[in-house]
């Protein structure tokens, strides 16, 4: 009998972990979503919104885009995206946490960057880590875990 009491207690401690394990986070947490996806206006694009956790998860970094001599813009390759149909793209941030797909046209890639012939213009911060996952977002949604 002895040694059932302690195995009992072990069970029942064990239970209890899971059980707290499977609740991390708060209410709020649990209730608000990782990312929103609002349509703009007069556009058949989005804004993606992501919750700074959700930022942090997927790794997210931006780069500005730079002006070239000859009138050019110039991005990090990492920022392109390619479609379906292979039109190109890269998500602009024009607020912290908010990202907007924009068309882009590259001209040519010159190694880790693209020079393009239309795009943002310089200055604005385009996504070079985590656009695949914002795209995974505006077009299927995130789930957390």
């Amino acid at each position: 009998m002895r040694h059932r009491i302690p195995l009992a207690v072990a069970v029942l401690i064990g239970v209890g972990m899971l059980v707290l394990a499977g609740c991390g986070g708060s209410a709020d947490e649990a209730a608000s979503e990782p990312a929103t996806v609002e349509a703009i206006a007069g556009t058949d694009l989005s804004r993606v919104i992501l919750t700074s956790k959700a930022a942090e998860r997927l790794d997210i970094q931006t780069a500005q885009v730079r002006g070239s001599a000859k009138k050019r813009t110039v991005i990090p390759y990492s920022a392109v995206l390619y479609d379906p149909s292979g039109a190109t793209w890269t998500y602009t941030s024009p607020k912290h946490l908010v990202f907007v797909r924009q068309d882009i046209s590259v001209d040519r890639i010159d190694g880790d960057v693209a020079i393009l012939s239309a795009g943002p213009p310089p200055g604005t911060a385009v996504v070079t880590v985590g656009a695949p996952e914002i795209w995974g977002v505006e077009y299927g949604g995130i789930k957390e875990d």
